[in-house]
């Protein structure tokens, strides 16, 4: 039996748990000639590794640093990896294509929309880096008003508000040092790295509306405990992860996983192994 294959690639890949959540994907829609695996890939082996696919490979992502260096080896791209410059998932059709798509976009939308959260007023995000354009581009579909996002520097500011425009989202920037503002917006989302957050812990008020934290692990984060101490609603980076592969299966195989337990369950253990 000749097997189809797929993987992820990025550097450093080690953590990834997209071959778990692929796998356990895989075995459920019954794929038995589906593999999935990783590849510590940099930006500069990338170019020779895309060369080298042959007619056995059907779907690559793509993590860090590599979401952007794909393009230029690409036949094309959606409006959504468009959007915010960046590829998570590259589809190799039988005529030979590779084609470009973002699901960390719909992803996030898809974890929010499952833990009920289907329209806001207004948003804040914490950080500035790729993940908090992703956010932009999700909260462009789901907020009605403004997006306030908290950064460390005038630069970092600068390149928010233009992500903002280029996404028809209004941008209002405000210094990290009144991140703590940001905790009494209907929704918060997180996108530093581990512990950047975790002096805000303290100051999520009562009744807290909606918290994303990208993070995983280590899960929960100290503001992801507090937020949930305080009776609010807690949106983690395993659901994000979730939901985006989903879409990325959907793409490479053309079957939709049935409910998200399968996938789920298996990143907990994976987590929980760690």
């Amino acid at each position: 039996m000749s097997r189809i294959r797929a993987a992820v690639l990025g550097s450093p890949i080690e953590h990834s748990l997209s071959p778990v959540l692929h796998r356990a994907a895989y075995q459920e829609l019954g794929l038995d000639d589906w593999s999935y695996d990783r590849f510590e890939i940099d930006e500069a082996a990338l170019p020779e590794f895309v060369a080298g696919l042959g007619p056995e490979w059907a779907g690559l992502s793509l993590t860090m640093p590599l979401k952007r260096a794909i393009m230029p080896l690409l036949d094309g791209i959606s409006d959504t990896a468009a959007s915010v410059e960046a590829v998570n998932t590259v589809v190799l059709t039988e005529d030979g294509r590779r084609l470009g798509d973002n699901t960390d976009i719909p992803g996030i939308v898809a974890a929010l929309h499952e833990r009920g959260v289907e329209k806001v007023s207004s948003a804040a995000v914490l950080g500035a880096g790729a993940t908090a354009s992703s956010a932009l581009a999700a909260l462009s579909r789901i907020c009605s008003g403004e997006v306030t996002a908290y950064v460390r520097s005038a630069a970092r500011a600068d390149e928010m508000r233009q992500w903002g425009e280029r996404l028809g989202v209004p941008v209002r920037t405000a210094d990290w040092s009144g991140a703590a503002e940001a905790l009494s917006a209907p929704l918060v989302i997180a996108t530093t790295p581990a512990g950047t957050t975790d002096a805000l812990a303290a100051s999520v008020p009562e009744g807290a509306g909606t918290l994303f934290d990208v993070l995983y692990d280590p899960w929960p984060t100290a503001l992801a405990a507090a937020w949930s101490r305080q009776g609010g609603q807690v949106v983690g980076g395993l659901d994000l992860l979730v939901h985006q592969a989903v879409l990325q299966v959907e793409r490479m195989t053309g079957r939709t996983p049935g409910p998200l337990a399968a996938m789920r369950a298996a990143g907990e253990r994976a987590l929980a192994a760690r």
